[in-house]
């Protein structure tokens, strides 16, 4: 995607290449991409700012009394789909959402990150963010419903023939290559079935926008080989799940400001600052980061999930990891947030706590060297290290216990959130599940 596209761009691409269609796209507060399709000859009032969408029908948005929503098309994102063969192409823009009265909508999850992202600009830094997006990709059936038979056998950086996606991975990269991606890394990971792509690091709400139309790419091209891709954290058990690691880093003055050649491991004190506000925040945010009930099959000993909070320049196990390399490369690595997250709103809150340890000129705790799921519980407590949330009704409560997460949320999009996970969990817990039954059925 190109930062440099204006209005008058769009316009110019569109009559060049003989668009006919261009989706108006979002993400409602769960990061669901929705869309208003227009016509090209609509293209002058979007970019006008008029076209107008029933916010009541978007789940977690708005009521019916205040439904008149406004779709904002940012230019910059402005791509065609390649992936459509049809009569003049196809293209999208991914919107900011207004009020009728002109004003930005508190419950829009790309306002939010504007929000955080504002707040880091007015420090004087920038915030940069390279996601490293996991997927599982399985069989689908006859009537082309997914199944849970995943597509081979292969391991961690396996190749064809082993790795049967391949191809569809090769294709999903070629597809987001000339969508204007720029993609550093694609490989088969740790589980069958399991790949993962890793794109360049950009600003944060590049990365937020990059991040949505990756997994619409992936789902699209899987479809096209007879698969399905799913970001589900945890599709099978006794395997790895999926993460979204996250390498952030703050930008000023165009450099590096984790970056310190004098300091302890070459890191700025902003770093540690900055990593000790995501140390403190870690399990308050984590109904964001890691959002499903799912989410918490995956945050559990044993399978490369960070479990404890914790930091480490030289293992995977803990939180937080500190790659090697310095310089511009500087950077830290949230090993907790999954593929199945918003990432708007995960990026907000990541932003906010990592401010927050700066302006509190807050310290980590000694890193740790060892295997952190080697521990025992007295050495865990002994060394002051807390534990994840256990699952997704834990976790909520540690975000209203947060007053900065709260607000760095906006109390619209708290409220509905909330709503909607208590259901969630309501929902889990009514449920009878088949462990229960295979456990308890003969027993009892």
């Amino acid at each position: 995607m190109n930062d440099k596209y204006t209005a008058e761009d769009v316009r110019k691409i569109v009559a060049e290449k003989d668009i006919k269609y261009i989706r108006l796209q979002f993400v409602d507060i769960f990061g669901t991409m929705k869309n208003v399709a227009i016509t090209a000859t609509e293209l002058d009032r979007a970019l006008d700012n008029k076209v107008m969408f029933d916010g009541s029908s978007i789940e977690g948005f708005v009521r019916i009394e205040e439904s008149d929503m406004y779709l904002h098309p940012d230019p910059s994102t402005f791509v065609i789909m390649p992936w459509f063969d049809v009569h003049g192409g196809i293209a999208r823009m991914i919107c900011d959402i207004y009020k009728a009265d002109g004003t930005p909508f508190e419950g829009d999850p790309r306002y939010a990150l504007r929000k955080a992202i504002k707040r880091c600009n007015d420090s004087g830094y920038e915030f940069y963010v390279g996601p490293e997006m996991e997927f599982f990709l399985f069989q689908t059936d006859a009537d082309n419903k997914p199944t849970t038979i995943t597509h081979d056998e292969a391991g961690y950086f396996d190749l064809a023939p082993i790795d049967n996606g391949e191809i569809a991975r090769i294709n999903m990269v070629k597809t987001l290559t000339q969508m204007g991606f720029k993609v550093e890394a694609a490989h088969h990971e740790n589980s069958p079935g399991q790949h993962e792509i890793d794109f360049t690091y950009s600003d944060a709400l590049n990365a937020a926008d990059n991040i949505v139309t990756f997994k619409m790419v992936v789902k699209m091209i899987a479809k096209e080989h007879k698969l399905h891709a799913t970001f589900m954290p945890k599709p099978l058990g006794g395997l790895c799940g999926s993460g979204m690691h996250c390498n952030m880093s703050l930008f000023k003055n165009g450099s590096n400001a984790f970056y310190d050649p004098n300091g302890k491991e070459q890191l700025s004190a902003e770093a540690y600052n900055f990593m000790a506000g995501l140390l403190k925040h870690a399990k308050n945010m984590a109904a964001i980061t890691n959002p499903l009930v799912n989410s918490y099959k995956r945050l559990v000993s044993g399978y490369e999930a960070p479990v404890y909070i914790a930091w480490s320049m030289s293992n995977r196990s803990p939180l937080i990891r500190v790659p090697a390399v310095r310089g511009n490369g500087s950077r830290l690595e949230l090993r907790n947030p999954d593929p199945s997250c918003n990432p708007y709103l995960a990026m907000a809150l990541m932003l906010h706590a990592g401010l927050d340890g700066i302006e509190k000129g807050l310290e980590p705790p000694a890193p740790i060297g060892r295997n952190i799921y080697n521990m025992s519980d007295s050495d865990l407590d002994e060394a002051g290290i807390e534990r994840m949330p256990r699952d997704l009704k834990e976790a909520m409560e540690c975000l209203h216990t947060d007053e900065l997460m709260k607000a760095a949320l906006g109390s619209h999009i708290l409220e509905n959130y909330t709503k909607a996970k208590d259901i969630e969990w309501q929902e889990y817990t009514n449920c009878v599940h088949p462990w229960e039954v295979s456990n308890y059925i003969v027993k009892y």
